[in-house]
């Protein structure tokens, strides 16, 4: 088991890494939307999904994999009308290969955010 850190996203706020790689698979924690400096993106929900995303390519990268990789995504949103903003925005970073996904609400996000997202993903090797 290989445990990933990048400084081109935010630490983790808890007992836990930014990732794990297994074998040839890539396992992320939740990426909820604060910067590498470990500020908040902003307030809205389309700043915050796009801050989560490049959270996750830069964790993907680190492990040595890419967007175009994920088999899986698991998105947790505060509230499910923000689901139109939240799946253009996916759509913009999974446009043409687009992996399977889970989207549920939740009734609070650490920090009190409004979207985290988990990947799963093959490593090139």
């Amino acid at each position: 088991m290989r445990t990933i850190y990048t400084s081109e996203a935010p630490e983790a706020i808890g007992p836990y890494v930014q990732g794990v790689v297994v074998n040839n698979m890539f396992y992320s924690s939740g990426q909820i939307p604060l910067t590498k400096d470990m500020e908040l993106a902003g307030e809205s929900v389309e700043e915050q999904t796009h801050q989560v995303m490049q959270n996750v390519k830069a964790i993907l990268a680190e492990a040595g994999s890419s967007l175009e990789q994920v088999v899986k995504t698991m998105v947790f949103i505060k509230d499910m009308n923000d689901f139109p903003v939240i799946n253009e925005i996916y759509g913009e970073y999974f446009s043409e290969h687009q992996p399977a996904r889970s989207c549920v609400e939740v009734a609070r996000l650490p920090k009190d955010v409004l979207i985290e997202v988990e990947v799963i993903a093959l490593v090139k090797e």
